[in-house]
């Protein structure tokens, strides 16, 4: 072989070389239109239904455990991120206070009672005094009547001298000495009534002063039972502040319990997106915590309003210059159990939701 034709092999070999290329090309344009009418197909029958987000982020409706009483922690029955039930007692404060003070209203109950027992007593005796009294007045009313009668009948007698004048004077004095017992006995049973209505009045004073105490005592034992916080849901522990020696006031919070157990979704999706978003519509659900696995959920409810308007300052658009922001709408979402029993949901994470608005 000369060099001659050595330098002239290259050339004879690039013909053979164009239809292979062309080939290539042919195929790869060929391959790039196949993918575009495949996904145009998938946009036109799925993807355009498809309404995606970012904004969204796992919740939970947890419960801020505190203090129905006042008083001084003396056990913290749980450690944080501890899981809990429902019905689990949380802490403990002390409860000799409120002992006593239920001790005291128990013993104001038996004074009462007391109280009520010796009114009712003097009640009765009372009015064996009134009837006494009505007995005595009803034999002033006969003497005077009787002594009346004297007068009446002596009289004419006085007038024609068959009588003295003397005999006269003392029919009368008795007679007024009946009318004046007689005017005793009325004023002593109208102060006997009287004292019966005063009695009465200190029995029923008695008696709310029972009712009181009753009350009292409910009270006492109702703050007793409240020295114990219980747990009204099961989940976990979470910004535990209570530590033992520490003295709470009403309402001083103790704990977080999130329900891990009832983790939802909130997605905010812009209000351009909702038109054909309706509850009951299935969502892909991918957590940036799990990257590789999709969860499912379902769409629960759409927010009554857009997130700006729940906000604690909300934007007034009628004053200054107006710029107009795409709003967005809070949609809740429910979720299936996990493909995998070991993840659990935590509220807060990241996550992104896919709905597919062709149903519903």
């Amino acid at each position: 072989m000369t060099a001659h034709q050595s330098l002239d092999e290259p050339t004879q070999l690039r013909p053979s070389r164009r239809p292979v290329k062309k080939m290539l090309l042919r195929g790869l344009g060929l391959a790039a239109l196949v993918g575009a009418a495949v996904w145009g197909a998938h946009w036109w029958s799925v993807g355009r239904f498809i309404e995606s987000t970012n904004d969204a982020y796992l919740q939970a409706d947890s419960l801020s455990v505190s203090a129905k009483v006042s008083g001084t922690v003396s056990e913290v029955y749980v450690t944080d991120n501890q899981t809990v039930s429902a019905g689990q007692p949380l802490v403990r404060l002390d409860v000799r206070p409120y002992q006593a003070a239920r001790e005291k209203s128990e013993a104001a109950i038996r004074a009462a009672q007391a109280d009520i027992a010796r009114g009712e007593a003097e009640l009765e005796q009372q009015s064996a005094s009134i009837a006494q009294v009505q007995a005595q007045l009803d034999g002033e009313s006969a003497n005077e009547q009787y002594a009346a009668a004297q007068v009446k009948r002596y009289a004419p007698l006085a007038q024609s001298g068959a009588e003295t004048q003397e005999r006269m004077a003392e029919l009368r004095n008795a007679l007024r000495q009946a009318s004046a017992q007689r005017a005793a006995q009325a004023a002593a049973l109208t102060v006997a009534q009287r004292q019966l209505h005063t009695q009465r009045a200190a029995i029923e004073q008695a008696r709310a002063q029972l009712a009181s105490a009753q009350a009292s005592t409910r009270q006492s034992t109702l703050d007793e039972q409240d020295t114990v916080v219980y747990s009204t849901l099961a989940g976990r522990v979470g910004s535990r502040s209570v530590r033992v020696g520490q003295y709470l006031q009403p309402g001083t919070r103790l704990m977080t319990i999130v329900p891990t157990n009832d983790v939802y979704l909130t997605a905010n999706f812009k209000e351009t997106q909702i038109e054909r978003m309706h509850p009951g519509q299935t969502v892909a659900v991918h957590i940036d915590a799990w990257p590789g696995v999709e969860f499912k959920g379902v769409i629960e409810s759409l927010s009554p309003g857009t997130g700006s308007q729940f906000a604690l300052l909300p934007s007034n658009n009628a004053t200054g210059n107006f710029t107009k922001i795409v709003q967005r709408v809070p949609v809740r979402i429910r979720l299936q159990p996990s493909p995998d029993a070991s993840i659990e949901w935590m509220p807060g994470l990241s996550a992104t939701a896919d709905v597919d608005t062709r149903r519903g």
